[in-house]
Parts: structure tokens; C-alpha cells; sequence
């Protein structure tokens, strides 16, 4: 049984950082490409961030660009958000997700991730 389990949410004040962490189990994660979406309330679910098997392939939401950075740790299976420079419209609930290759697709939507976390919430107060 696959599990992601996601953590490092909370409450930061706008310009501020915050780290979260996946922690995954039940799957090969060497193997598996990994994302970071997240969903505002009365909005869809959006893309993040995804990283390749290896972790030497990253690609971000336009918003994020320059401001978020994911990584990950194999030996560790877990994935990182390094969330830099918050703003308040990144307020979200923020949810991992994996992949059963080890690519990210050119358009990495939500019907291209096999497996989610439960979320994780952030707020940034303004």
C-alpha cells in the first residue's frame, strides 16, 4: 500500500519560509517521479513542482518560478518544498504526489500523478 505522508505546513507571515516534507513508503521511489500541487479553497487543484527520478530534472509552475525549489532524497524516500518569499495568495492546502515512472510528463496535470498525499496547510498572512 502506497503512502505519502506530508508535513511542514503551517502559519508564516508574508516574505517568510516554510520546508515541507513527503515522506513516502510502499512504492519504489528510486523509480518514481515526484510532484507538489495544491488547491486554494473554491479552486482546482494546480501544479506545483515536479522532479525526475534522479532529481537532476525539475520543472515549476510559472508562479512559483524562482521562489520554490523541490528536491528530494532517495535513501530517505522523501521529497522537499522549499518555499521562499511566501505571498498570501499561497495560501493552499499543499498535497504530494508520485508518479509510477520515473519521468514527469511535459504537462504535469493532476490525472498524471497515480498517488497523493492527504495535504498539508498552509497559510500566509498578508
Amino acid at each position: 500500500q502506497v503512502q505519502l505522508v506530508e508535513s511542514g505546513g503551517g502559519l508564516v507571515q508574508a516574505g517568510g519560509s516554510l520546508r515541507l516534507s513527503c515522506a513516502a513508503s510502499g512504492l519504489t521511489f528510486s523509480n518514481s517521479a515526484m510532484g507538489w500541487f495544491r488547491q486554494a479553497p473554491g479552486k482546482e487543484r494546480e501544479f506545483v513542482a515536479t522532479i525526475t527520478w534522479s532529481g537532476r530534472n525539475t520543472y515549476y509552475a510559472d508562479s512559483v518560478k524562482g521562489r520554490f525549489t523541490i528536491s528530494r532524497d532517495n535513501a530517505k524516500a522523501t521529497v522537499y518544498l522549499q518555499m521562499n518569499s511566501l505571498e498570501s495568495e499561497d495560501t493552499a492546502v499543499y498535497y504530494c504526489a508520485a508518479r509510477t515512472t520515473p519521468w514527469y510528463p511535459s504537462n504535469p496535470g493532476v490525472e498524471e500523478y497515480q498517488y497523493w498525499g492527504q495535504g498539508t496547510q498552509v497559510t500566509v498572512s498578508s
